[in-house]
């Protein structure tokens, strides 16, 4: 069965809900109670999200959206909420990769990743925040990386988008926590999803062998991160970066 959390009556924002771990913290928010509203870009993508929150008896809505477009993100945001008379979860998962060596990476490769995985995120947290202020709750979670964390040849723009989600989550901690919202991180490791099965096989196994958990994460073990960050049993817990990764970065 999994985690199971009370969010009933709840309205969630999840970015990023058409594939891989957005789909699953999507899921799993409708499944324990929670309305959730999923953006992302690929229209079709979404409407499959939403299909499989219903068919699970969940209520999900689609909300195509460019997070990169500033206005239209924050406009987003501030219209689920009036149409759903309120706002509780946000998830920040939408993210992109550019990876190449640093001496070859272009400026439209950096810009466009921070401009997606980082720039997106403070967006919305500022749209969210406004929100969440007026009734004193909320939570906001940030889907980090351990990237973030480590490093990642190949990777100074995805692994500076996610060291700065980190950093960001901790300063709007202190900003916001005071005022009944909650900021956290989830920083997931190697997990199953459609951007690791573009890893060649050779290169999977030998991760594999470097996580003491021997195999490769499930969605699922980050959607039970977020379901309990999002959960009232947290709400002591703030300004803290979640590391879900078999034990890669202990």
């Amino acid at each position: 069965m999994g985690l199971q959390v009370d969010l009933n009556g709840q309205v969630a924002i999840v970015t990023g809900a058409s594939q891989g771990l957005g789909k699953a913290v999507a899921v799993a928010l409708a499944s324990n109670g929670a309305t959730v509203a999923c953006l992302a870009r690929n229209a079709e993508k979404l409407a499959a999200t939403v299909s499989e929150i219903e068919a699970a008896g969940g209520k999900g809505i689609a909300v195509p959206c460019d997070v990169t477009d500033r206005q239209a993100l924050d406009g987003a945001i501030k219209q689920v909420a009036a149409d759903q008379g309120r706002l509780d979860i946000l998830v920040n998962n939408a993210g992109i990769t550019r990876d190449k060596l640093a001496r070859g990476m272009s400026d439209e490769d950096w810009d466009a990743v921070l401009a997606t995985n980082l720039t997106s995120s403070f967006v919305a947290c500022r749209a969210a925040a406004g929100i969440m202020r007026k009734k004193k709750s909320g939570r906001i979670i940030n889907m980090a990386s351990i990237s973030g964390i480590i490093g990642n040849p190949g990777q100074a723009n995805y692994s500076a988008s996610k060291a700065g989600m980190m950093g960001m989550t901790r300063t709007m901690s202190k900003e916001l926590v005071s005022r009944g919202i909650t900021v956290n991180a989830v920083a997931p490791g190697f997990i199953a999803s459609e951007m690791t099965e573009a890893i060649p096989v050779a290169i999977r196994d030998e991760v594999v062998k470097a996580i003491p958990a021997k195999r490769m994460g499930d969605p699922a073990d980050v959607a039970a991160a977020v379901l309990f960050l999002a959960s009232a049993d947290a709400g002591y817990i703030s300004g803290q970066t979640i590391v879900v990764d078999g034990g890669m970065t202990g």
